[in-house]
């Protein structure tokens, strides 16, 4: 996938099914480095004017269908998709963010400072109940079988777009690839409204593009 002159997202080859795993626009709780989890905070007006411009380049690669998590910063990142292809969005519970238990709700230097030790070993790739919640591996138990039958139902060179969450999307795409657990960290978190691209190669899923959409950005978000 490359962008033309005029910015329109096309085709590089056009061969094998496509995955398109795109993250929420910005909510208050990125800009302010405080932990979402599965709390259902709203998109920032700014957050909706990304999911604008990067449903515009997206609606140019013709997905066959989108599948979005069910908390409304995705749904209504996804809704930007639907109304420029036509698509309906199905929304699934699987896709939500890692829960987060005690964690949800607190900015980045909280959670050093009342949970340093355990802040360590999740970044240290142990597992890690973070705030006793979900373990990694359970998100991406419940995740990538959701990603996997929509993608299933595609055509032999079809694309689905899938709206999800940082943490939820680089577990997912960890376990797709076939890498270890305690490697995923090696995977970069996504900035607010961009996304990764999986393609189907003969001895699996590939990642092709990671973090695309925008020029560098800063990774605000649960995932940082």
């Amino acid at each position: 996938m490359v962008m033309s002159a005029t910015g329109e997202v096309t085709d590089r080859t056009g061969r094998g099914r496509r995955i398109i795993l795109w993250r929420h626009g910005q909510t208050s709780w990125n800009v302010e480095r405080r932990f979402q989890g599965t709390t259902d905070v709203e998109l920032t007006e700014t957050g909706l004017g990304q999911a604008r411009r990067a449903a515009r380049l997206l609606a140019s690669l013709r997905p066959d269908a989108i599948v979005s998590s069910d908390l409304r910063r995705a749904a209504h990142t996804a809704a930007e998709l639907a109304a420029l292809t036509g698509l309906e969005v199905t929304r699934e519970e699987g896709l939500r963010e890692t829960y987060a238990g005690v964690w949800q709700g607190l900015t980045h230097e909280e959670i050093i400072a009342r949970h340093g030790e355990e802040y360590a070993a999740w970044k240290r790739g142990e597992a890690v109940r973070r705030g006793g919640g979900e373990l990694e591996t359970e998100v991406a138990d419940r995740a990538a079988p959701v990603v996997l039958r929509h993608a299933e139902k595609l055509p032999e060179d079809g694309t689905l777009v899938v709206v999800s969450h940082g943490g939820t999307i680089r577990t997912t795409i960890g376990r797709l690839l076939g890498l270890e657990a305690r490697h995923w960290e090696s995977l970069g978190g996504l900035s607010n409204c961009c996304w990764s691209v999986l393609g189907e190669g003969a001895r699996g899923w590939r990642l092709l593009e990671h973090n695309a959409g925008t020029l560098p950005e800063p990774v605000l978000g649960d995932d940082d």
